[in-house]
């Protein structure tokens, strides 16, 4: 492999892992925003008295907040894993590529080694 191929592959990995470890970074800053608004909506909800609740026609504003408060732990838990994933996924890519370069490195070295022993 010439230099310019190893270097770009290098960069290419290095690429990967940054785009994998912001986006998983990203994922757990929404989780703050997310729980403060199911907290918010579970509060709304449970405000209501119970007879009022139980009461209410289906499809009515009431019970679609119900839905959407049933619908958070699911949304909260991609959150969270997929953005521990994504995070460990760039940091095993980076690993990987700093794996590439330490196997590399010895042939790098004889290379130079045996240009300085024709000269």
């Amino acid at each position: 492999m010439n230099k310019q191929m190893m270097m770009a592959m290098m960069g290419a990995i290095m690429l990967v892992s940054i785009y994998f470890v912001f986006s998983g970074v990203g994922m757990h800053v929404q989780v703050n925003a997310k729980e403060a608004r199911f907290h918010q909506l579970q509060s709304e909800y449970f405000n209501v008295s119970k007879a009022e609740r139980d009461a209410a026609p289906t499809g009515s504003e009431l019970n679609q907040s119900l839905v959407a408060i049933q619908n958070f732990p699911s949304e909260l838990l991609r959150l969270k894993l997929v953005g521990i994933g994504n995070i460990l996924t760039g940091i095993y890519a980076l690993l990987f590529g700093i794996l590439v370069a330490l196997i590399m490195m010895p042939k790098r070295f004889a290379m130079v080694l045996a240009e300085k022993g024709k000269m």
